[in-house]
């Protein structure tokens, strides 16, 4: 598949919701390298054919943590596989088909009430791979209901997470800069709790050239927790089409939220 048929595919997957768009890569980040192994490129198939990407992160050697529109409805992906690398564009690899360094998915599971709802109020899924990739590290889930905590702390410009993910680097109306680099960014937190779009099961982030932030290609990625390896949320929503201003991320620390991932996760 070219880079520009690509490209169309990421468009087709962002533009349905003007004022909710799902998401995509970091912006104005820094190149991750190392620093995140356990976070990988998630491509899901249609009809057998490579159709969309997403982000990810590995929570054991075989359990994956992504959003909710990144696994879908049922039947809606024909099939997935992750690319480990932290440049798949210039990596060892047959992106976006099976080859090296990818890692065929067996199964994968979007939360019960995903349908009922807009995709953002349970936006949550996991993928279960064939084989494992052992790691030294993995991403951890928070504490039920921690981050309300937040709500009350004063100063929520000194509150800031860690945003990695895959994707566009650059978007304008005629423009995308997408490299399949994973990249890192430091948002601060904008928005919790708060009654009416957000409601209790969404964070708002920074994103801005100041501290970097998410967009197209970056949904499902994690969101740690200031340098911690827990994943508060995974990246959803962007407000507008040129994912400016500030981004959606799904909170994770929700009971029902919770109790889907871990019953995928040995005791």
């Amino acid at each position: 598949m070219n880079r520009l048929r690509w490209a169309a595919l990421l468009v087709v997957l962002i533009v349905p919701l003007a004022f909710a768009s799902r998401v995509g890569a970091v912006k104005n980040g820094k190149l991750d390298g190392n620093l995140h192994p356990h976070v990988v490129l998630l491509l899901m198939e249609v009809d057998g054919q490579p159709a969309f990407r997403c982000s990810a992160t590995l929570l054991s050697p075989t359990v994956v943590l992504t959003a909710g529109h990144c696994t879908g409805a049922a039947g809606e992906y024909s099939g997935m596989r992750v690319f480990t690398e932290s440049d798949v564009e210039h990596g060892f690899n047959n992106y976006p088909y099976a080859g090296p360094n990818a890692v065929e998915a067996k199964e994968w599971h979007t939360h019960p009430l995903y349908e009922t709802a807009p995709f953002f109020v349970h936006d949550v899924g996991v993928v279960i791979l064939n084989d494992p990739i052992d790691l030294g590290t993995y991403g951890d889930l928070p504490e039920v209901n921690s981050l309300d905590a937040l709500k009350t702390q004063r100063g929520k410009q000194d509150v800031t997470f860690t945003s990695v993910g895959y994707g566009v680097q650059e978007i304008n109306p005629v423009h995308i800069t997408s490299e399949l680099i994973r990249m890192v960014a430091n948002p601060r937190l904008i928005q919790i709790n708060t009654p009416g779009f957000t409601g209790d099961f969404s964070l708002v982030l920074s994103n801005n050239h100041s501290t970097g932030g998410t967009c197209f290609g970056d949904s499902g990625g994690p969101n740690f927790l200031g340098d911690s390896n827990v994943v508060a949320g995974v990246t959803s929503f962007a407000i507008n089409g040129n994912c400016a201003g500030t981004g959606g991320v799904f909170r994770l620390d929700r009971q029902n939220v919770l109790d889907f991932v871990r019953s995928f996760l040995s005791p």
